[in-house]
């Protein structure tokens, strides 16, 4: 039997808004949107990204001098687990990304990894963000660069996802 009280749909609103904001995050990272990254968390926020920990900013200002020269990224949800605690609503996200960006020495290298986001989500002012992230790393994996160029390699499939502002998402009404 359905659950149709007040309580049941408030946990199901809750629950959509945490799924928007982590796939939004995705676009985020994705195209080069730091503002909409920044959306994602709230200002008070820490972030475990492996090598980077922290207070947000930290994340944040780490992703603003890497985005912008990424050449490609692709982040993926899957399995998204919510808990609704009276708090908060604990999340477990399955993710898979790609990412094409130069190294430290500004050397071209390709990644694929796959793991957990572990988020904290609490809503303040009817909007629920990220407060703690724990990233999990499950698999990484060096990738081979591919030998043609990206018009070579994608054809006649155009366009080609860019970065943000250019990106065609971001020219819809």
């Amino acid at each position: 039997m359905l659950d149709h009280s007040d309580d049941a749909i408030k946990e199901l609103i809750a629950k959509d808004a945490v799924r928007d904001r982590l796939f939004r995050y995705c676009r985020a990272v994705d195209r080069g949107d730091l503002e909409g990254l920044r959306d994602c968390y709230w200002p008070d926020a820490t972030d475990d990204h492996g090598a980077i920990n922290g207070p947000v900013e930290n994340f944040l200002s780490w992703a603003a001098d890497v985005i912008p020269v990424a050449k490609r990224g692709i982040h993926q949800i899957h399995n998204i687990i919510l808990d609704i605690k009276p708090e908060g609503i604990a999340s477990e996200s399955y993710f898979t990304a790609y990412d094409l960006r130069p190294d430290e020495h500004g050397n071209l290298r390709q990644w694929l990894m796959m793991g957990r986001y572990i988020d904290w989500f609490i809503e303040r002012d009817h909007e629920w963000r990220i407060l703690k992230r724990l990233v999990v790393f499950d698999w990484v994996e060096e990738l081979p660069l591919f030998d043609e160029s990206e018009a070579d390699r994608f054809g006649v499939r155009q366009p080609i996802g860019g970065r943000f502002p250019d990106d065609p998402i971001y020219n819809l009404p």
